[in-house]
């Protein structure tokens, strides 16, 4: 039997709430089920709406940290910390940056990626501990994920980074409380399908989100030519063929000449590009591009041949 000094008093929670709208889902057909989550899913896209300043203040941090060399870390427990896991894993072959630029601090450790860790999330002094192993410093970001506000391995990870001077964010789908940090962000989704299952409304509310920031972030960086994923690391056939479709693209050439400029860029494809547009050896591409920032966008227009914007 649990202890009531050590439970977690959650009941009065926006998350933990019944939804009257649910009640008698075990009593509907399977489609009638899909019609009912899925017109409860519009509520995610409602509350995503309703904060969308909140968010884009939070994509601008995000971006001043990592313009000025900083990181961003992702801490969460349960689903939300599963978020971003995923978030931080698809940042590098989406736009190249290095996996120690967004990572993830997941309570339980890589274990509970997989599988629960029972009362990983209660601990207020594991997310302290890989924070301070991964030597925050105040120009770092920590983006605390906790859809009831306020678990104890993501708030206190909030409140030891505002010590260290990072800026801070909070993303939940609980009204807060007395939560340490620079900027909230409430997705206020309502009562789940499912009283407490937050791997529904809340965790798709705030994987738009996340998805909003770190896009947002990475394309102010010049991490994209127009919507071309040019930082892509090919890593996979798909993404060699991506890059090749975007060379294509931006050079105007074939598929074959796009292939051999890939070869030629060693693998890069903004290299490949400003071979081809500037008329460069695969040295001064590397140079230019160097010189530019490693904005596409920016090294086109400093060089003769360049390309107008897409």
């Amino acid at each position: 039997m649990l202890s009531v000094k050590k439970t977690r008093r959650t009941a009065h929670l926006l998350t933990e709430k019944v939804n009257p709208r649910t009640i008698n889902i075990d009593e509907l057909s399977c489609s009638e089920i899909i019609d009912l989550i899925s017109g409860e899913d519009r509520e995610a896209f409602e509350a995503v709406s309703r904060e969308r300043d909140a968010v884009s203040r939070a994509a601008e941090m995000v971006f001043r940290s990592l313009e000025s060399g900083g990181r961003v870390f992702l801490v969460g427990a349960g689903t939300s910390g599963r978020l971003g896991v995923m978030e931080a894993a698809e940042c590098p072959p989406t736009f190249g940056t290095d996996p120690q630029t967004v990572q993830a601090v997941m309570a339980g450790g890589r274990d509970a990626v997989w599988e629960s860790v029972e009362g990983a999330e209660d601990s207020p002094t594991a997310s302290v501990k890989a924070l301070r192993g991964k030597k925050l410093s105040g120009d770092d970001v920590v983006l605390g994920i906790a859809a009831s506000s306020g678990t104890p391995f993501v708030v206190s990870a909030l409140e030891y980074a505002r010590a260290v001077g990072c800026a801070t964010v909070l993303i939940c789908c609980s009204e807060p409380e007395d939560v340490s940090a620079d900027l909230v962000i409430p997705l206020l989704v309502g009562p789940e399908v499912i009283v407490g299952s937050t791997r529904l409304k809340a965790a798709t509310a705030t994987k738009m989100v996340l998805n909003m920031i770190t896009t947002a972030a990475m394309v102010l960086l010049g991490k994209t030519y127009g919507n071309l994923m040019v930082d892509l690391k090919p890593a996979s056939s798909k993404l060699i063929d991506r890059a090749g479709r975007i060379i294509m693209d931006i050079c105007g050439v074939g598929e074959e000449e796009a292939a051999s400029l890939f070869r030629e860029a060693g693998g890069n494809l903004k290299v490949a590009v400003v071979m081809k547009l500037g008329d460069l050896s695969r040295e001064e591409s590397v140079k230019l591009l160097k010189e530019n920032g490693g904005l596409l966008k920016k090294t086109l227009a400093n060089v003769s041949g360049g390309t107008e914007s897409p």
